[in-house]
């Protein structure tokens, strides 16, 4: 790959000398460059940068292409529809399910048998409209289903997912779709849609929808507050390393399921760069220890990533002078 090859190029035009940690009179041989934070963020940022661009060249022309032609094929099928039904939870049920299917593989007999002609007197194009998703009947015999998402009433992405089975009788299967690939499709595929199709058509619709909410809260926080988070993140000298961890258990869960937030605070910074070897050390006013800040987990907890951030830093500096306060004492 890219990577490995720049790699090798930029250590066969670098210096090798080896550090001597172990023996002050030699560290002169431990070179600047190999300890420098600006070096080694330079180096992380430029890989993060060509991996961006190594998926979306990867992922760029056959899902395009796939997502275009479905998309062509959803708004062809809306537009020869007679009727747009729009369902309540209660009328989407197995038995609309049902219908639906019976329907598909009739067209397609019927038109096995008689060609490709006209829609006969009588039959009808309905599109169902349940919530965010559209279920539309595709030509050879499949359901196609659209799933509309949404970030703070504003529209965001469309997805496809496409059913089929040979016979009304057959459980489906996904032909295809355009969802993320790095979303669970084919595990659900094997839990839900054989035993109970319209779980897993409701299970998909919820898991995107929850994918982009929580997409979108992350790029409202480096929209908002992305000069405050690079300063926090990166920047020498500092008074205060917070470390967030957030687990979605579920994957329709917006929120999520586990929130660690822990703060060590450097209560008298020094002007000098930080010793790592005096962390979790009392010496010179350095890292105290790790404290568990519970305030900001309720926060993650309870609220968007954005309003919780925005408590969290509104908060701080009493938090942190709490503190160190509590530790001088």
């Amino acid at each position: 790959m890219d990577y490995s090859d720049d790699a090798e190029e930029h250590f066969r035009r670098r210096p090798r000398k080896m550090a001597y940690l172990g023996d002050p009179s030699r560290r002169g041989y431990m070179q600047e460059e190999d300890i420098s934070l600006d070096a080694i963020r330079a180096r992380w940022t430029n890989v993060l940068k060509r991996h961006s661009e190594l998926a979306e060249r990867l992922s760029r022309d056959a899902d395009k292409i796939i997502y275009e032609r479905l998309q062509k094929e959803f708004e062809a099928a809306r537009a020869i529809q007679t009727q747009e039904t729009y369902l309540d939870g209660e009328q989407w049920n197995d038995g609309l399910l049902a219908t639906i299917r019976e329907r598909v593989h009739m067209e397609a007999e019927r038109k096995a048998m008689e060609g490709d002609v006209n829609m006969l007197p009588g039959q009808e194009k309905i599109t169902y409209k349940i919530g965010n998703k559209v279920i539309c009947c595709l030509e050879g015999a499949r359901i196609g289903i659209l799933y509309e998402t949404s970030y703070a009433g504003e529209p965001c992405d469309l997805y496809h997912c496409v059913l089929e089975s040979k016979s009304f009788l057959e459980k489906m299967t996904v032909l295809e779709h355009t969802i993320p690939y790095f979303l669970p499709t084919r595990e659900a595929e094997n839990d839900l849609l054989s035993s109970n199709a319209m779980k897993f058509i409701d299970y998909i619709g919820e898991m995107l929808q929850a994918y982009v909410d929580r997409r979108e809260q992350v790029r409202l926080v480096k929209e908002l507050y992305g000069n405050q988070i690079k300063e926090i993140h990166f920047t020498l000298p500092y008074s205060l390393i917070v470390v967030v961890k957030l687990k979605y258990a579920e994957l329709v869960s917006v929120l999520p399921t586990h929130v660690s937030v822990v703060a060590w605070p450097v209560c008298q910074p020094r002007k000098s760069s930080l010793n790592i070897s005096s962390m979790n050390k009392k010496e010179n006013g350095t890292l105290e220890g790790p404290t568990t800040l519970f305030y900001a987990e309720d926060a993650l907890r309870t609220k968007s990533l954005p309003e919780a951030y925005a408590e969290i830093v509104l908060n701080l500096p009493q938090t942190l002078r709490e503190i160190c306060e509590g530790n001088s004492s």
